[in-house]
């Protein structure tokens, strides 16, 4: 078992785009905006297409053609149906424009976002300890390096426990966003029993007075039994360090995964306890309209979005921001 204490390192020309040095940002919504350009450039020149100069009555063939348009996002028919008929509840029989239309989409948009809080959940007292889990190739591995950054620039002492042993790769990866960051990370040796990972990142982080502990685990398909089997272990392991631990359960999300994303959330969010979604690669997609369907099905709360590749490019997720940066010109 190897315990690192690293020292923030200087960009490195060498690594690879996904932990690119940070990009310079404005405010939440101007992130949110950027990250969406993909998905907001689809909807709004799809729904212009639906209007003339002059406007265009609402009447059953324009909100026929609204819903195909919407469904493109891969918001699911639910969601697209809920905006259609709210588009027609208020609209219908009146001959309209481009923005009065988008105005009331991303209205209802918004409401159907709404959720109790996106906070993490942080212990009363020790550290906090936050498990992150996922499928291979969802930005599970960059998702944790983002976020620790995140806590890591609000003042938190981060410790990351290299979980992944299976994969030497996501290793090596969690090694250089911790040099990056600053922060301690705790590794086993290649294919070691993932919980003794985790439970000597929990020793480490309340040897050393931290306040989070964020530990990876290895990709894998909520069909494999044998590996959620070892998500459990973790759990069990982890409580008998710090009593409710893990606080957090964060389930990571490919966006460019669309509605196939759907069912890896409902296989991980029953077998492995999730308690929010970290929905990655958004600035990649034109499917954004994705975390509708999530929230409508799941009602487990968007943590936070992953909005490009740079380490600060993450963003606690705010329903009102990321509907009008949705549709927004």
């Amino acid at each position: 078992m190897a315990f690192w204490r690293t020292k923030k390192a200087p960009p490195d020309d060498s690594v690879s785009s996904t932990e690119a040095a940070p990009k310079s940002g404005g405010g939440l919504f101007s992130k949110m905006r950027a990250g969406l350009q993909k998905t907001r450039r689809t909807l709004n020149t799809d729904i212009r297409d639906l209007f003339k100069s002059e406007g265009r009555l609402v009447d059953d063939t324009l909100l026929n053609e609204l819903f195909a348009k919407l469904i493109r996002t891969d918001m699911g028919i639910g969601p697209a149906e809920t905006i259609r008929d709210d588009v027609a509840t208020r609209l219908r029989g009146r001959v309209v424009h481009f923005e009065e239309v988008v105005q009331t989409i991303t209205e209802q948009t918004r409401t159907m976002l709404q959720q109790e809080s996106t906070e993490l959940r942080l212990a009363d007292t020790g550290p906090t300890v936050i498990l992150v889990v996922g499928v291979n190739g969802s930005g599970k591995t960059t998702s944790i390096g983002k976020l620790a950054n995140h806590l890591h620039q609000a003042g938190h002492k981060v410790v990351l426990g290299a979980g992944d042993t299976f994969r030497a790769a996501a290793v090596e990866q969690l090694t250089v966003w911790a040099g990056r960051i600053g922060c301690d990370i705790v590794t086993g040796k290649p294919e070691a029993d993932p919980a003794s990972v985790a439970f000597q990142c929990v020793e480490q982080a309340i040897a050393t007075g931290a306040d989070i502990a964020i530990i990876d685990t290895a990709g894998r398909l909520q069909t494999q039994t044998n590996l959620m089997q070892q998500l459990e272990k973790i759990r069990r392991v982890v409580e008998k360090k710090i009593e409710g631990a893990p606080h957090e359960v964060l389930l990571v999300l490919d966006a460019t995964a669309g509605q196939n994303a759907i069912s890896q959330a409902r296989g991980f969010s029953e077998a492995a306890g999730c308690t929010g979604i970290v929905l990655a690669k958004l600035d990649g997609s034109a499917k954004g309209g994705v975390v509708l369907p999530i929230r409508e099905q799941f009602q487990l709360p968007v943590k936070f979005v992953g909005l490009g590749e740079g380490v600060e490019d993450i963003a606690p997720f705010d329903p009102a921001s990321f509907a009008n940066a949705l549709f927004s010109e």
